[in-house]
């Protein structure tokens, strides 16, 4: 089975996708659904894919929701909510019982607050996904790295995963600082990663050894059953193609032993996707 384990579908006309207002998202600042993906489905033997919160709000959770249920390919929907209100619990609980809702990801990426996961007043949400069952996908940058070590010290037993491998600044060549603090954490923790978004932290016109060191580095730390390949597509338009990175991740797994876990088993385990 294989699994792209981190794809968006979204309409912007529901108007709360806030981040879409500037002017760097335009080229994908249309509505795109399961119909604009087949072509890429088809192209690559996607099986199924986990589709990914692209807003701050329950109500999109709601959409995505909707979306899965009539798309067969949609494994497993990831959403929002507000961990600032803990009247949102019920919604957390609510939507647990969805076959098709793994969990959530609050979007710390735009916190201006790099602390904010440690506010003693959102810890009540954390508890929740434990208690619940579900998955907390970690969006940050290496800015977060240290709190998000602090977190999954503080709850081992959350079924994490850190996105995009947590942005490398690979368009300043910054390695070291952010390898070492990624190689704690997999030492350190069970969290898993997503071996995506890598293209969009590049310049313009990236190769596969551009990407290499820093994927092959979160290959190597986690190892190939905790890391789970995703597309991070459409976002992966503003600097690259379907076609393109998932060439590129192909490339640097080559015909290693844990690539069926990197393309598919790894996903699969994590999110409980079956066949």
């Amino acid at each position: 089975m294989i699994i792209d384990a981190h794809q968006h579908f979204w309409s912007p006309g529901r108007g709360d996708y806030y981040w879409m207002d500037s002017e760097g998202a335009a080229p994908i600042r249309r509505a795109i659904l399961p119909a604009d993906f087949e072509a890429h489905r088809k192209a690559h033997g996607i099986d199924k894919t986990v589709l990914v919160q692209a807003a701050p709000t329950v109500n999109e959770t709601e959409y995505m929701l909707g979306i899965a249920d009539a798309t067969p390919f949609v494994a497993k929907v990831v959403g929002w909510t507000d961990f600032e209100n803990r009247d949102d619990l019920k919604h957390m609980a609510r939507f647990a019982k969805h076959p098709k809702f793994a969990g959530v990801r609050p979007m710390i990426q735009d916190i201006a607050d790099a602390d904010w996961m440690h506010r003693a007043d959102l810890q009540w949400a954390y508890q929740a996904i434990i208690d619940l069952d579900l998955t907390f996908d970690a969006l940050g940058f290496p800015i977060h790295l240290d709190n998000f070590q602090k977190l999954f010290d503080r709850y081992p037993k959350m079924r994490a995963v850190i996105d995009h491998c947590m942005k490398p600044a690979i368009r300043d060549a910054a390695f070291d600082g952010w390898a070492g603090k990624m190689e704690r954490i997999a030492r350190t923790t069970p969290a898993f990663c997503k071996l995506s978004g890598i293209a969009t932290e590049a310049h313009p016109g990236w190769t596969v050894e551009t990407l290499r060191p820093y994927a092959e580095h979160v290959i190597r730390v986690f190892g190939p059953d905790r890391v789970m390949w995703g597309s991070d597509w459409p976002v992966l338009e503003l600097n690259g193609s379907y076609a393109s990175w998932r060439q590129a991740a192909k490339a640097i797994a080559g015909d290693s032993k844990g690539k069926d876990d990197i393309f598919g088993g790894t996903a699969a385990r994590f999110y409980r996707i079956t066949p």
